[in-house]
């Protein structure tokens, strides 16, 4: 994993060295927390932010990699923090491990990812009416948790994110919801699917579906295969899947954040 992320690390900054990240950090509940964002070149009235949330490895390369994809796209970009200052893992065991203090506890769920999101607020230029938020895998689960409990966005888009979490309640959601999932995911159930459509449904959610034919669990990140390969679980990258995801997560987010 660490190749890996030395390897992301040296693409970043020979790809896409018209943007910086800069450094964002905040607490909660009195322990330090560290994001990272990126702008874009020009800042208006009309620029967007888009929140990253990051797999369940922590906020490591990839995330940042996308935010700054998306600051030379034209938007501020701010990966969140949902672990703690500087914790990224680089084995399944550890990485279970943090991600089940969060899916453990919604409380803990919210408050680390509104913590984010607040501090995002105080970012020059960002702007709290023009805020989507992105998940990847675990982030994924993380963000369509946080838009189900209330958290004031205009969008989310999760890429291949699990789907399980706390019940929608009546009036909460006020984020439209897209949902980019790998057809071929072994971690998420028919059930799963069929029962977040039936809620969204059931609460007249703003709410899209996309499934992606052959597409596995982690099918946006490039490494993913390799990881897979590793650790002998069912994750591996897709390229068509990912190109296709990103495109129908720009249109949602073009169409959703005014």
């Amino acid at each position: 994993m660490k190749t890996i992320f030395t390897i992301l690390s040296l693409f970043l900054i020979v790809e896409l060295n018209a943007q910086t990240l800069d450094t964002l950090r905040y607490s909660v509940d009195g322990k330090p927390f560290m994001g990272f964002y990126a702008k874009p070149t020009k800042i208006d009235a009309s620029t967007k932010t888009i929140l990253i949330v990051h797999e369940w490895w922590g906020l490591n390369d990839y995330p940042k990699q996308r935010a700054l994809q998306l600051a030379k796209d034209g938007f501020i970009a701010v990966c969140l923090d949902l672990y703690g200052a500087g914790i990224v893992v680089d084995n399944p065991k550890d990485a279970g491990a943090l991600a089940g203090v969060v899916y453990s506890d919604a409380t803990i769920l919210s408050k680390r990812f509104d913590a984010g999101h607040q501090a995002a607020l105080k970012i020059t230029g960002v702007q709290k009416d023009k805020v989507a938020a992105i998940g990847y895998c675990f982030g994924g689960t993380v963000v369509l948790n946080a838009a189900k409990m209330g958290a004031d966005l205009d969008a989310i888009v999760s890429f291949h994110g699990g789907l399980k979490g706390a019940p929608l309640q009546k009036g909460k959601l006020k984020a439209s919801v897209l949902i980019c999932n790998g057809a071929a995911d072994k971690f998420v159930s028919s059930d799963e699917i069929e029962a977040l459509k039936k809620e969204m449904k059931a609460n007249k959610a703003d709410f899209s579906f996309i499934d992606y034919a052959d597409a596995t669990h982690a099918f946006t990140n490039p490494f993913s295969t390799e990881v897979g390969k590793k650790f002998n679980i069912p994750i591996a990258y897709n390229q068509a899947a990912d190109e296709k995801s990103w495109a129908d997560f720009n249109s949602f987010v073009a169409k959703k954040v005014k």
